[in-house]
This record gives structure tokens, C-alpha cells and sequence, in this order.
């Protein structure tokens, strides 16, 4: 990245490079010129023109924004599959589904669920609704049995209906106006076969988001305000790290970040060092964001669980509620937003 001393978005020079391939970005349509003429000199290279396609992700302009998606990439994953025929299932899971470890069912080809699985988390990089589902049958690539890929089968159906789906990157706003807000939640004990808990975070940056995760909980937590506040604190990790990122960036936030919890005793765990007694047996890291608070570089705020955008990560809902998570992260189809 080069940026002028001083200086706004507007004269940042952003590189990204892969291997052998290049993204270049920034506000001033000159430095691009400049410096893929000074590639193309030094360099033998060609220039495909603007960003369309990116290691299996496509890109398509919109008049609101950009939409990132993986439409080819999900075309191919059906057919190499045989589920390109099958019938659109509106859900990624069945409400409350909760897969077992050791089933009394029959195991099924290993080898089949494991590429199956590996396939559907490379499209979790630009479908957040998937996270949570695939997650799940990501657990189970040991011993899968017939019910795991009943639920693998599952996705992909929901695939076939929701082929043009991806994230909307809105027209961005300026530096001072950018804003990292998190949200941050837990399903507690949601695993029946260990009774570990599954936590979830997204991030949100210009009204668009730039990072999720929904994983199961490296310890059992004795209640669900623990199960919230392990939870807090594995997004307050990736909120550091984010600050990071965007100060490398040299891109500067108006405010420090806020992260919306839902349970109210977790956030008087984080603020409150006083509380020991409830906390003396959570393991020490987890008190990362204890001292995040206390500092002040982190705002943890309290949220209603009906506007808690983490709960898509956490957990497999009915149509209507899974719909209104969906759209509220910022999933849109490409169809819908051309028309």
C-alpha cells in the first residue's frame, strides 16, 4: 500500500497480490494508471481490466454497490455433486437441528462428505448464512454417518435456490464517517454430545460485513452468561485485530469499536472486575476483554435478542426469522438487485 503523508482515502494506493495475480485499488484513478503502466514495463503481465473474478469469487456492480458472490464457484459444486437437479430447500438446516457424534445409523463414503464439507466452507467466504450449517457438519468428518450428510444435502439444496446470492458492499462513506461495529452471541450447551456452546461474530464496516465466524466453544461454560462472555470474548480478539488491520490500512474510525452483546450480565462481567466470584473459574483468557473494556479501546453495548445479528451464526432458525437475519447482515441476489 502507498499513501501521501497526510492524506485522505482519496490518494491511498491499495496492492493486493496472489501468487501471480494483482488487485489494485485506491481514489485516484491516475496512481492506478501509473502504477500498472510501471508493472506492465518492469513486468511481462497483462491487464484484464476492472475486478470481475478472483480466485472462484466474482464481483458485479450494481448501482447501490458492489456485490461479492460465487455463483460459477456453486453451479460447479451442484454439478460435481449430482445435486444440480435436486429440489430448492428454503433453509441451510432444518429449525433446532442438532447432529449427534455417534449416531446409531450407518456410516457413509468419508472420503465423499470430507470433499463435500471442504467445498461448502470455501463458499462460506462470501455466504455468512451458511457459516453456522456448515460448521455444524464440519464436526462430524471423523465418523460421518447418514444423518450428517442428510444435513450436508441439506446445503447444498439450499444452494440450488439461492444461486445468485452474495454480500452487498454499499457505495463507501467517507474516513471520518467509517464506524467497526460488532455483534456477538451464543447458543449455550447447543452441542448434545459434549454440551459446549456455540459462539458467533460478525463485524460490520461501512454497513457492509468483513468478517464472521460461528465455532463451538473450546470449553463448557456453567451458564449462559459465561457461555456470552467466552463468546464476547473470542469477537473482541477480532476486533483488535481488525484495528489492526485497517491502521496498516491507514484507514481511520470515527469511534472506537462497539460490540452489541444480548445478555446483560455478560457485559457487567466485562466492565466490572469487581465480580470475581462469578468468573474465578473462566480461564484467564477469556478475560482479554475485561481489560479491552477497562482501557477503553473496546464499547461493549447491550442489544434485544431480536436485533442480535449474531444469532445467524449461532444457530438453525425457522424461515421467517432466518430470512430477516439474512437480509439485515446484508445478503442480497443478483437478480433481484439488477431488476
Amino acid at each position: 500500500m502507498r499513501s501521501r503523508p497526510g492524506d485522505s482515502l482519496s490518494n491511498k494506493l491499495i496492492v493486493l497480490l496472489y501468487v501471480d495475480d494483482l488487485l489494485v485499488t485506491g481514489g485516484n484513478e491516475e496512481d492506478i494508471t501509473h502504477f500498472k503502466q510501471q508493472m506492465l514495463d518492469e513486468f511481462e503481465m497483462s491487464d484484464i481490466g476492472e475486478l470481475n473474478y478472483f480466485l472462484g469469487i466474482e464481483f458485479t456492480k450494481i448501482e447501490h454497490g458492489i456485490i461479492m458472490h460465487q455463483t460459477k464457484y456453486t453451479q460447479d459444486l451442484l454439478k460435481r455433486f449430482r445435486m444440480e437437479n435436486s429440489n430448492p430447500a428454503v433453509t441451510p438446516a432444518e429449525a433446532g437441528l442438532r447432529l449427534e457424534s455417534t449416531p446409531d445409523e450407518e456410516s457413509v463414503n468419508a472420503t465423499d462428505y470430507r470433499r463435500m464439507v471442504g467445498s461448502l466452507r470455501y463458499l462460506c467466504n462470501s455466504r455468512p448464512d451458511l457459516s453456522f450449517s456448515v460448521g455444524l457438519i464440519s464436526r462430524h468428518m471423523q465418523d460421518p454417518k447418514e444423518s450428517h450428510m442428510c444435513a450436508a444435502k441439506r446445503i447444498l439444496r439450499y444452494l440450488q435456490g439461492t444461486m445468485g446470492s452474495g454480500i452487498l458492499f454499499p457505495h463507501g462513506k467517507a474516513d471520518s464517517e467509517l464506524e467497526l461495529v460488532g455483534y456477538s452471541d451464543s447458543d449455550w450447551c447447543g452441542d448434545r454430545s459434549d454440551r459446549k456452546s456455540t459462539a458467533g461474530y460478525v463485524f460490520f464496516l461501512g454497513g457492509a460485513p468483513i468478517s464472521w465466524n460461528s465455532t463451538k466453544e473450546p470449553v463448557v461454560a456453567l451458564s449462559s452468561c459465561e457461555a456470552e462472555y467466552i463468546a464476547a470474548s473470542e469477537a473482541c480478539c477480532q476486533a483488535v485485530w481488525l484495528e489492526t488491520l485497517l491502521k496498516e490500512l491507514m484507514v481511520e474510525l470515527s469511534s472506537k469499536t462497539r460490540l452489541m452483546v444480548d445478555n446483560k450480565s455478560a457485559i457487567d462481567l466485562a466492565k466490572h472486575p469487581a465480580l470475581h466470584g462469578r468468573s474465578k473459574h473462566i480461564e484467564t483468557r477469556f478475560h482479554f476483554i475485561r481489560d479491552q473494556v477497562c482501557n477503553g479501546k473496546l464499547k461493549v453495548e447491550h442489544c434485544t435478542s431480536e436485533l442480535q445479528l449474531a444469532d445467524l451464526f449461532t444457530k438453525a432458525f425457522r424461515t421467517e426469522r432466518f430470512r430477516w437475519l439474512k437480509d439485515a447482515v446484508g445478503i442480497v441476489n443478483i437478480k433481484a438487485s439488477l431488476t
